[in-house]
């Protein structure tokens, strides 16, 4: 399962590489359940229709074997890693449960009308990641869950921003309906990928939201936590870093793929770690 997140080098490869060994094997073994899930229902729209009830079975099934974690059925030998990291660190078992809900919505909703309906969503798909994550991790303040739930709500409206054109190459449109209309940029308008003064100030307006809870997070993290959860420190960094390269280049989302460089993730995880030894050298 390692192999699954060092190959694609994403931004969780940075934020877990510098974790002891048995740390970073149950996030990466958390990680790759998580991408296990997402991955049945991410693909290309002309395969969506044809198999969906194939994809909810095979929802239905990573749901039994969840149930049977927890004692209630027979776990299948792929299960079994992701069985002892739930037993070892005490993740609650709604949380698996409520990240299938999430993934699960997108085989029956493409469309959000409201940021409130996107927020439940957020939540399901990213704020019980951060919640899984840092009982792994170790925490002690219950801010701290405050600061995971946040923290998944402005990893994730970055993703939306990023993946606009993705997103809508998919089918999905994840910019909430009455905002769009608000700015008056429609729909026919994002599937042409009409890039105009409107589309940019819709995407400025998301990007406000995004970094109101990359600060609501910074405010819930205790800085005793800082030396444990600093995996989560290095992906709001590197995460942050992209919202400001969106941002500067002027939210050019339909012709550019914008991304942080492999050096330059390294040097912010690097510093963010060095920093959490520090601390905890003088707990």
């Amino acid at each position: 399962m390692e192999a699954l997140v060092t190959s694609s080098m994403t931004s969780f490869y940075y934020s877990f590489s510098l974790l002891p060994r048995e740390i970073r094997q149950a996030i990466t073994t958390l990680y790759a359940f998580c991408r296990t899930v997402d991955q049945i229902v991410d693909s290309p729209p002309q395969a969506y229709s044809a198999d969906i009830a194939l994809r909810r079975e095979q929802l239905h099934w990573w749901r039994r074997q969840i149930e049977a974690i927890y004692g209630e059925g027979t776990i299948a030998p792929l299960v079994r890693p992701l069985a002892l990291v739930v037993e070892r660190f005490g993740i609650p078992k709604q949380y698996l449960l409520t990240l299938l809900d999430g993934v699960e919505r997108d085989l029956v909703q493409r469309r959000y009308s409201t940021f409130d309906e996107l927020k439940d969503y957020c939540y399901s798909v990213a704020g019980v990641v951060g919640l899984m994550s840092i009982h792994v991790f170790g925490y002690r303040y219950d801010e701290s869950q405050e600061y995971a739930i946040n923290l998944g709500y402005a990893l994730q409206l970055t993703n939306i921003i990023r993946d606009v054109k993705e997103d809508k190459d998919r089918g999905y449109i994840y910019l909430p309906l009455d905002e769009m209309e608000r700015f008056h940029y429609t729909e026919a308008d994002l599937m042409a990928e009409t890039y105009n003064d409107r589309f940019i100030e819709l995407m400025r307006f998301q990007t406000r939201r995004a970094r109101t809870y990359y600060n609501r997070a910074r405010a819930a993290l205790h800085p005793d936590e800082r030396a444990t959860l600093y995996p989560a420190e290095i992906m709001d960094a590197i995460y942050y870093r992209l919202l400001e390269k969106i941002e500067l280049g002027n939210f050019d989302v339909f012709r550019r793929r914008f991304r942080v460089r492999a050096p330059h993730k390294l040097w912010l995880a690097t510093k963010i770690w060095l920093y959490a030894k520090l601390l905890s050298r003088r707990r």
